[in-house]
């Protein structure tokens, strides 16, 4: 659920049926939103990085119009502790934003991307 406004919800389940708490961006909100330019959010690591899930960080994604029919898009990940379990989460994320911008790219100029693997949520069976 994303309620698109400072202090709304931004809820994305990667793991509905997960335990309440470690579904996805579970308790995160919007921070700023600025039509067609910035979108600024909390974010929460995986439950694999407990202390790090629990202080929340922030994200802030820039929009920059680049003609007619292109985006430079932005984004920014900040909020960062001290300590070996936030150095790990600090470094899943940087190998994790670049897979999903790469995916965001890949939407805009070729059309809709399959996230599931086959046979998991796309209807199709795994052989």
């Amino acid at each position: 659920m994303v309620e698109l406004w400072p202090g709304g919800r931004f809820e994305l389940y990667f793991r509905p049926d997960a335990p309440v708490g470690s579904r996805g961006s579970e308790g995160c909100r919007i921070q700023t939103f600025v039509p067609g330019t910035l979108l600024a959010f909390e974010w929460n690591a995986p439950p694999k990085f407990p202390t790090v899930r629990l202080r929340k960080t922030w994200v802030v994604v820039q929009f920059q119009a680049l003609g007619l029919v292109a985006t430079r898009v932005t984004l920014t990940h900040l909020g960062w502790g001290d300590g070996p379990e936030w150095e790990a989460a600090h470094q899943y994320f940087r190998r994790s934003w670049g897979v999903v911008l790469a995916r965001l790219e890949h939407r805009f100029e070729s059309g809709p991307f399959q996230w599931n693997p086959p046979g998991i949520g796309s209807g199709e069976s795994r052989t």
